[in-house]
């Protein structure tokens, strides 16, 4: 029988790892970009960090696209990129750099608004804003901060009425027991207004 020669040995073993080796490469690369904007104390991107990552992005930091990309990554403490979090987010997203993420950020956009996929986003976005301190209850002011950032561009005049509303409520925080934030299997907002003000006082 003939024996494989060590170049073609050497060939197959660069060919078999050679998906490995470019996973890899991948990974490096988005670390790499996590780095460029981690602390160096807590192994995060933080506040201070984020806010880089934003100027580079030549977006403000309150633009929605910025809690679009912490739901694709998964996040769970409210203004902190962890090393995993980053990985899982920017590999689906094929984003290792500035350049391409910022080409990224229209498909993500569209990802995000998919029917099949805004409930969880907008439902996301007010549970992100709980994790904060364990809090189980949202200020108001806050709560319209959010609704105009996820739904604004959208449901401008709804947003406008529920806002309102809220705003003459005589209690300070909604809790998650009783505010109507949550959709669940409604996806009109005109149905989440209604139900917003027939909530008993």
């Amino acid at each position: 029988m003939r024996r494989a020669s060590k170049k073609s040995l050497s060939s197959a073993a660069t060919a078999s790892a050679g998906p490995t080796k470019a996973v890899s490469k991948e990974v490096e690369r988005i670390d790499q970009f996590f780095y460029t904007y981690a602390d160096n104390s807590s192994v995060m991107i933080d506040p201070e960090g984020i806010e880089t990552l934003c100027s580079h992005l030549e977006v403000p930091h309150t633009d929605v696209r910025i809690l679009m990309l912490a739901w694709k990554m998964g996040c769970e403490k409210q203004g902190y990129f962890t090393l995993d979090e980053w990985r899982a987010g920017l590999k689906a997203l094929r984003a290792d750099s500035i350049s391409k993420l910022k080409k990224a950020f229209p498909e993500l956009v569209q990802e995000v608004t998919r029917p099949s996929n805004f409930q969880d986003f907008y439902i996301y976005a007010f549970r992100y804003c709980l994790t904060e301190d364990k809090k189980k209850c949202i200020e108001i002011p806050v709560a319209c901060e959010l609704l105009n950032l996820v739904l604004g561009l959208q449901f401008r005049p709804q947003v406008d009425k529920l806002s309102n509303y809220l705003k003459a409520m005589d209690s300070t925080f909604l809790c998650g027991s009783t505010h109507p934030f949550f959709m669940k299997t409604r996806c009109s907002i005109d149905m989440l207004y209604l139900d917003c003000v027939s909530v008993p006082k």
